[in-house]
């Protein structure tokens, strides 16, 4: 067998239901397989996979063990010679493991540790944490005052998102990000998995520095894009703050010495941090739609939507290749663009996001024989589901 995909569900079950969906397109050329791990998950995360997917392999811990212990759990079960740990709050095109396991980069080299690939949240925006370098004490110092957003230019100041590499250049970094990580089974079975004593934030960056202290290469992949909804498992507040801080204190006692200057300054950056959120307040939402798109040639979709939305839905097909958006939709009031994935797929829908982001437009996946839209409108907030 070529690919285990190991995906650890905990209470999204929308999500997961959306992420195994391509998965499954994903690997059909494939000889590969699928696990889910779900951690004592309170929604019908379980019966959703029993009744959906009953062909996948389901396992279903009695306890939320955590990510690294649920992710072992799972590699203990797989059986492919490579492993792809993936986030449920994801979405992989339909060509994204062959593109990956078709490359260069995993047959022949020895030296391959994990990969990573471009991420984009469900607005279209790149995600910078798709690529990462080492958490020195500096590198980490930079990431909690923000100096690399305030130096973006500077070569000291901006280590933190491996920022040697462009959003859509390949190469060599240090970190990869848990989300969305393919290596050989055999070496994560070498590394011992993850680190069960790890806090969160802390057990990718751990795995991906024993890689490279292993002597192997990390690589970030932008051959394919994978979305991943992160405000489903990281709110940036002074709890992710504060998180990150004893994730980075784990790391440093695990492989650095201990240093209570690090300790101390880590501390006056969340005092800092927590005292700019509070001045600048929350983000306001994005205004709530007026008007709806649906990309689509479905009719009875349409209609379906207009009578649950209860507003005006409009439909528009692909053009020559491309979906058109007409002016006086892009220009009029809050319009969502909702995209049928049975009619476009995943990939042209991601690839949609993209070209389209930081418009004045929010977005809406309905995935494949789904009886629902699913999108988030911030990498920093829940998304939101609505059943139709």
């Amino acid at each position: 067998m070529q690919l285990s995909v190991i995906i650890l569900n905990y209470n999204v079950r929308y999500f997961l239901e959306q992420c195994v969906l391509s998965v499954e397109k994903a690997i059909q050329n494939l000889e590969a397989e699928i696990i889910v791990v779900d951690n004592h998950s309170s929604d019908d995360s379980c019966a959703m996979m029993r009744a959906r997917f009953p062909h996948i392999r389901l396992i279903e811990n009695k306890a939320n063990v955590g990510f690294p212990k649920g992710n072992n759990i799972a590699v203990k079960e797989a059986k492919g010679e490579y492993i792809c740990i993936l986030n449920p709050d994801t979405v992989v095109a339909e060509d994204t493991f062959e593109k990956i396991l078709n490359s260069q980069l995993p047959t022949p080299n020895a030296q391959l540790g994990i990969l990573g690939c471009k991420l984009i949240d469900g607005t279209g925006n790149f995600l910078p944490e798709s690529k990462r370098s080492i958490p020195t004490p500096w590198v980490a110092f930079t990431k909690i005052f923000g100096l690399y957003k305030i130096f973006p230019k500077s070569g000291v100041c901006n280590q933190y998102y491996a920022q040697h590499l462009a959003e859509n250049q390949s190469g060599e970094v240090d970190i990869l990000v848990g989300a969305f990580m393919v290596m050989k089974r055999e070496l994560y079975i070498e590394l011992g998995g993850f680190d069960e004593d790890c806090f969160m934030y802390a057990d990718d960056i751990d795995l991906s520095y024993r890689a490279l202290l292993q002597g192997k290469k990390n690589y970030y992949f932008v051959d394919t894009t994978v979305i991943h909804y992160k405000g489903e498992s990281t709110v940036k507040d002074g709890t992710y703050m504060k998180r990150f801080q004893e994730a980075m204190n784990f790391f440093y006692q695990k492989h650095f010495k201990v240093s209570h200057f690090f300790s101390f300054f880590m501390k006056i950056g969340i005092l800092f941090f927590s005292l700019v959120k509070r001045f600048q307040g929350k983000v306001p939402p994005k205004p709530a739609p007026e008007k709806y798109l649906l990309v689509s040639d479905n009719e009875a979709i349409q209609e379906k939507l207009t009578a649950v939305l209860q507003k005006s839905v409009e439909r528009t097909a692909i053009e020559n290749g491309k979906i058109v958006i007409s002016q006086t939709i892009s220009k009029s009031k809050p319009t969502e663009v909702i995209l049928d994935v049975d009619y476009l797929g995943f990939k042209k829908a991601m690839a949609f996001l993209e070209e389209n982001k930081n418009k004045s437009l929010t977005f809406k996946l309905l995935p494949p024989s789904s009886s629902f839209i699913i999108g988030s409108n911030s990498s920093n907030d829940r998304g939101e589901v609505i059943q139709i």
